[in-house]
């Protein structure tokens, strides 16, 4: 393999050593590798159909100048699903979710382990020092394991404790750090120094930047399958995203990423490099603040005020800087959301697309959300989201109270322990069940919406597919709720309407409707009065839908 390291300050180019932490020349910790692009152009495309879909497709693009088969997990070909009940409910019908939970250790740090442990065993590294928040520690862990490489992992206590013993389990050594992650950083730090052992130098380690341009390549491979080549000025392209959405903490991801699809455009495979959308939590979001402000260099967080201590690095260094270049390139945006957003966002991705993400990968979809609702992210622009990690175990406070029912089968010795089991389930539901009637032609929209329902609550649930069949069916059950459509074959919603008022069995039942299309003066006039709220179809996901049916229904 053909690479080289090439300094960003200075631009001194050298050989690539693991072992090598820093400019031979100016001492600067970031460095780049460059590849023979010009030939890897003229051979890889026609390489890539013979390998398997897997991070190692790419080796001319990695550095490493060997892989090693029997270090290999499994990592990368991770799949891209389609978020069809998001976009539904978000307006977007190209939203897509590059599931990194499927990953060896149930990560996206599987790349980064993968590649950097390789590259270490290739240069005779027989111990390293890594600081982390949990996924890293694991996946270095494991892939370490497997190399025969001793690590000495530095751990804040707030990481979750079975993930502190997974780490322990593959036989690496744990040190709890009880301060902040930053803090725990730089005693890693002077460990490695004064041991003389290889640290780990997160977004400053060539191989962690490396890997993480993997992504870049997948998703546009994955892309073009899904909808065939772009064909622009004469010539076929791999597909790129409009967006790459993803929560950081240090900025390693999306500064991997935008690495990744700048090499596909220098090799001729892409025409276009996607807007970056790096998201932070707002007890700990230097980098969003500082870009706020137009600030060149990122203000220090000396606090973390956040739950999701995988987004608490609080001093982000000069990744800020590297990491703004690109999002004001692309015409990107740095975005913070809530531990309470965040957290909202994983039950409703589990909920609406059966994903179990991680607090920090719902703190992701959580700021897919706000852009979509700002405008920023435009209804026809295709979205890739990184869901990094997956819930293991789910933190407790991700659940609140109530979580669970309980279900006391009483001892029966006279009756069948049918009987009893029956009476025991019945006790589960409330006396009296809130009943809803769903008024829609679009089968996907009603499904939608049921799950919407299901998700709050034990609501009693009819559905109609147009508007004729849902006055029958709201004449006969007598609902406590209408959610009614108003564009539909042989009778809309206003007809429906009319119709409700004018029966006295009817005319007071509350009715939500529901448009995807912006009305007129008018037709908003001729519903004044007779509804009790209007909602656009992709406004599903905010909190005034979800109140307007707690008040309804208590």
């Amino acid at each position: 393999m053909s690479f080289t390291v090439r300094c960003v300050d200075c631009g001194y180019e050298s050989p690539f050593f693991s072992t090598s932490t820093q400019c031979p020349r100016c001492s600067n910790q970031w460095r780049e590798v460059d590849y023979d692009y010009d030939s890897i152009a003229q051979t890889l495309p026609a390489q890539l159909p013979l390998r398997p879909f897997d991070l190692w497709r790419y080796r001319e693009l990695l550095p490493v100048r060997s892989p090693n088969p029997a270090l290999s997990l499994g990592e990368g070909g991770t799949p891209l699903i389609r978020a069809v009940n998001l976009g539904m409910m978000l307006g977007n019908p190209n939203i897509y979710i590059k599931d990194e939970r499927q990953g060896p250790t149930n990560s996206f740090k599987d790349r980064q382990a993968a590649i950097t442990i390789t590259a270490l065993k290739e240069a005779g590294i027989t111990e390293l020092v890594a600081a982390s928040t949990g996924n890293v520690a694991i996946a270095y862990s494991a892939y370490a394991a497997r190399a025969g490489i001793k690590l000495w992992a530095f751990v804040t206590s707030l990481v979750p404790a079975v993930k502190m013993r997974e780490i322990a389990l593959y036989g690496s050594q744990v040190i709890k750090v009880t301060a902040s992650y930053d803090q725990a950083k730089r005693l890693a730090t002077e460990f490695a120094l004064q041991r003389g052992l290889y640290y780990d130098m997160g977004a400053r380690t060539i191989t962690s930047i490396e890997a993480m341009k993997t992504l870049a390549f997948e998703v546009s491979e994955q892309l073009t399958a899904l909808h065939g080549p772009l064909l622009a000025g004469g010539k076929s392209y791999w597909r790129t995203p409009d967006w790459y959405v993803q929560a950081i903490s240090g900025g390693m991801g999306p500064l991997g990423v935008v690495k990744g699809f700048n090499e596909l455009k220098r090799i001729g495979l892409v025409n276009h490099i996607p807007a970056l959308a790096p998201i932070q939590a707002e007890g700990c979001a230097p980098m969003v603040t500082s870009w706020k402000k137009g600030l060149e260099t990122a203000e220090v967080v000396l606090a973390p005020r956040t739950r999701i201590e995988t987004l608490a690095t609080g001093d982000p260094g000069r990744a800020y800087k590297f990491l703004r270049q690109h999002v004001n390139e692309t015409h990107g945006v740095f975005e913070s959301v809530s531990d309470e957003e965040a957290y909202r966002a994983m039950h409703v991705l589990a909920k609406m697309e059966g994903v179990s993400a991680e607090p920090a990968s719902a703190a992701s979809f959580a700021g897919l959300f706000k852009l979509i609702r700002a405008g920023i992210i435009k209804p026809h622009e295709t979205v890739i989201v990184n869901c990094t990690g997956h819930t293991m175990p789910t933190e407790p406070y991700a659940l609140g109270d109530n979580w669970t029912r309980n279900v006391e089968i009483p001892q029966q010795t006279q009756e069948k322990p049918q009987d009893g089991l029956l009476a025991a389930l019945n006790n589960i539901a409330p006396d009296r069940f809130p009943r809803v009637v769903i008024v829609e032609d679009s089968p996907e929209s009603r499904r939608l919406v049921r799950r919407i329902l299901q998700s709050q609550g034990d609501f009693e649930i009819f559905e109609a597919g147009n508007g004729r069949q849902g006055l029958d069916l709201i004449q006969r059950e007598l609902p406590n709720l209408v959610i009614l459509d108003l564009m539909m074959p042989e009778l809309d919603g206003f007809a429906v309407l009319d119709q409700l008022k004018a029966r006295p069995e009817t005319a007071n039942i509350p009715v939500i409707v529901a448009s995807a299309k912006e009305l007129t003066p008018e037709e908003k006039s001729r519903l004044t009065g007779q509804i009790q709220a209007l909602m656009q179809k992709g406004d599903f996901l905010n909190d005034e839908f979800l109140e307007e049916v707690r008040a309804l229904l208590k």
